[in-house]
């Protein structure tokens, strides 16, 4: 969480003020971290989470185990829908933990919070 927390605070996000931070662990432990990107035609905006995929994709690595979420809000942001479907894309079995700058953290996993979901396997 505590790198989640650092990646949150490089957020640029002058519309909605709420910075969110994510960091990602790949199956052989190395960590990918991304912030939000805010722009203003908002729908152009980058999420946290997507910015990591991102970065690690970028690097070769497509396994993942691990994903921590962290924002300036007081309570957990969850992902979003689109978030959640392209983390879906690379690991059904991703455990997620959710920050706030306060209180507890909620743990989940991709398959809790997007249960029944489309995937490469449906292509086939």
């Amino acid at each position: 969480m505590r790198v989640a927390h650092a990646a949150a605070v490089l957020a640029h996000c002058p519309y909605s003020k709420i910075q969110v931070g994510a960091a990602l662990v790949s199956t052989t432990g190395e960590i990918f971290t991304g912030c939000n990107v805010e722009n203003a035609s908002f729908g152009l905006t980058i999420c946290a989470e997507r910015a990591a995929v991102a970065k690690a994709v970028a690097a070769g690595v497509t396994t993942f185990r691990t994903l921590a979420i962290a924002s300036s809000q007081p309570h957990p942001l969850m992902p979003c829908g689109a978030c959640r479907q392209v983390l879906r894309e690379f690991a059904t079995d991703l455990v997620i933990h959710v920050q706030g700058r306060e209180g507890p953290r909620v743990d989940a996993t991709l398959a809790e919070l997007l249960p029944r979901s489309f995937g490469p396997s449906d292509l086939d």
